[in-house]
């Protein structure tokens, strides 16, 4: 997909603005997961405005910018989980749109929800001390993993509510079309 100057500028910005959440995260420590899930979400604006392909790069080069210049590499970690993790829904959305059994939306939330735990359940189970310093026992293992499911809810309705209620006012203001 070819870009205009427009485009290949926003994305520009919209990289460096992605990989300055990342640094702040590190910063501002308590809100390190707010500000690597709004860092996350410039992965997906740039896969809605340029495409997968684009979108893919974009990501790649946030997360290696994200390495050299961010002191926290556990936050680059999580950053590059939360990215990956929008690269596969967009993904998934995306072939999904051209299906027409009935019930994609179903199809839909299960992939999304596998790819999550694909990612999310390894680190629980092999380094569970990474999200958890307590003593763990069989019952803080089910606490971590209900959480989790209960955090990608919430991330997956923040990144739709600032899909539609912020990103599409900025995009007409922006004339990115």
């Amino acid at each position: 997909m070819l870009l205009n100057n427009r485009k290949r500028a926003f994305l520009g910005v919209l990289l460096a603005l992605t990989v300055l959440l990342i640094i702040l995260s590190g910063v501002f420590e308590f809100n390190t997961l707010f500000l690597l899930a709004t860092a996350s979400f410039g992965v997906g604006i740039a896969i809605r405005e340029s495409g997968l392909s684009i979108g893919v790069v974009f990501y790649l080069g946030a997360v290696a910018l994200g390495f050299f210049l961010a002191p926290n590499k556990l936050y680059c970690i999580t950053f590059a989980a939360m990215g990956m993790y929008l690269l596969i829904r967009e993904f998934a959305f995306e072939k999904l749109a051209h299906v027409t059994w009935k019930n994609r939306t179903l199809l839909f939330y299960i992939l999304k929800y596998v790819s999550f735990n694909l990612m999310y359940l390894p680190v629980i189970f092999l380094m569970p001390k990474v999200i958890y310093s307590g003593e763990i026992n069989s019952q803080i293992y089910l606490l971590l993993v209900f959480a989790g499911q209960l955090v990608l809810f919430l991330y997956d309705w923040a990144y739709d509510s600032f899909q539609v209620a912020i990103w599409d006012k900025i995009r007409n203001k922006l004339n990115l079309k």
